[in-house]
């Protein structure tokens, strides 16, 4: 950690087959199979983007996860925040960071997001079809995950605030229990000697901070990119960026396409955060889940390492006058290269974007 600056880049870890994937897409699907087959959905438009210098890697590969907390350490990141899938028992996509937990290795920070919604087919445009359904079980299950998880609490690499573990949900409002949720991890953490969780929570800073941190949560995840059950992203900012870019031009060119300009629309997020260090901003280099998405997708046009510069001073702005341990900011994403959401090098732009990000987080100490 820097002391200044508290950078946490979540981290998709789909690079890998696993049973469930080969029965529902074929056999050997990774997150690169959807990648590999993206196509031009308009003039300009040119995927795939495709890695850079750490390649088509296969995250059963412990040198790969030492190759990338190595590179992400390099460029001043604190942590990654790996994805965390727990299906009322039932657990996906495990093996990469339960090999880092066990082994000690790579002796780089983590903390755990719990991706808490259903898997369906939407990215081969099946969105009515469940693969597996997000479900919750009441106060056993909430024991059962709570104990699963605890051996990566306990870990000295687990990234913590104020002494607790930082420990993200995705899909807050989709617990209708929720309360019951925290109460018991927070009162069990405390009988098995934690000093405690510090919850995080998905939701609108705008519309929602009030209602989220009356059920208990300690902060907010402000990601507009979440799909909601009816858009790509959030209806409110969508809204509101569509009115902004209609003036500019810009909107109308691109609205059935669902095309946004990166620096506008990365300039409204800046404007979307409240400035209190209860909402901990998400720094987005780039997005196109066109891969995924197909004709559904969003796509932010003309991103480039300096354009993601102005977006990480903006960022590091809000961040300034907090206090040090609340100077987080969830990079989205590590490694989401089938929403063309990365951090990681690619073919086009090596490691510019971490550069930037470097040079930013330096200035600002």
């Amino acid at each position: 950690m820097n002391n200044k600056i508290r950078p946490i880049a979540i981290y998709l870890p789909q690079y890998y087959p696993i049973p469930e994937n080969d029965e529902w897409w074929g056999k050997g699907f990774t997150e690169w199979t959807n990648l590999t087959k993206a196509k031009p959905l308009f003039k300009g438009h040119c995927p795939p983007n495709l890695p850079g210098e750490l390649g088509f890697y296969d995250l059963r590969l412990s040198e790969v996860r030492e190759q990338q907390a190595a590179l992400a350490k390099e460029y001043g990141i604190e942590g990654f925040m790996y994805w965390h899938y727990w299906f009322a028992g039932k657990r996906i996509l495990e093996r990469p960071f339960q090999e880092v937990l066990e082994t000690g290795k790579p002796d780089f920070p983590f903390c755990l997001g719990w991706a808490n919604e259903s898997w369906t087919g939407i990215w081969h445009g099946l969105s009515d079809k469940i693969l597996i359904e997000q479900t919750y079980k009441g106060i056993d299950d909430y024991k059962n995950h709570f104990y699963t998880v605890l051996p990566a609490f306990q870990d000295n690499r687990y990234i913590t605030v104020d002494g607790k573990c930082l420990f993200l949900i995705y899909r807050p409002f989709q617990i209708t229990d929720i309360e019951l949720f925290i109460n018991t991890w927070r009162d069990l953490a405390q009988q098995n000697g934690l000093v405690g969780i510090h919850f995080v929570g998905l939701c609108d800073p705008q519309l929602e901070s009030e209602k989220i941190f009356k059920l208990g949560f300690d902060g907010i995840y402000p990601n507009p990119m979440t799909k909601a059950s009816d858009t790509i992203i959030a209806k409110s900012l969508i809204h509101r960026i569509k009115r902004k870019l209609h003036k500019l031009g810009f909107y109308k060119a691109y609205a059935s396409k669902g095309v946004f300009n990166y620096m506008e629309f990365t300039k409204e997020l800046v404007e979307n955060y409240k400035p209190t260090d209860k909402v901990y901003p998400m720094l987005l280099p780039n997005w196109d889940n066109s891969p995924r998405s197909g004709k559904n997708s969003l796509i932010l046009k003309g991103s480039t390492p300096e354009l993601f510069r102005k977006h990480v001073q903006d960022v590091l702005e809000i961040l300034k006058n907090r206090p040090v341990e609340h100077r987080i900011m969830f990079i989205k994403s590590w490694n989401e290269w089938a929403e063309g959401n990365y951090l990681e090098p690619d073919s086009r732009f090596g490691r510019k974007y971490l550069e930037v990000l470097k040079e930013e987080i330096q200035k600002f100490c």
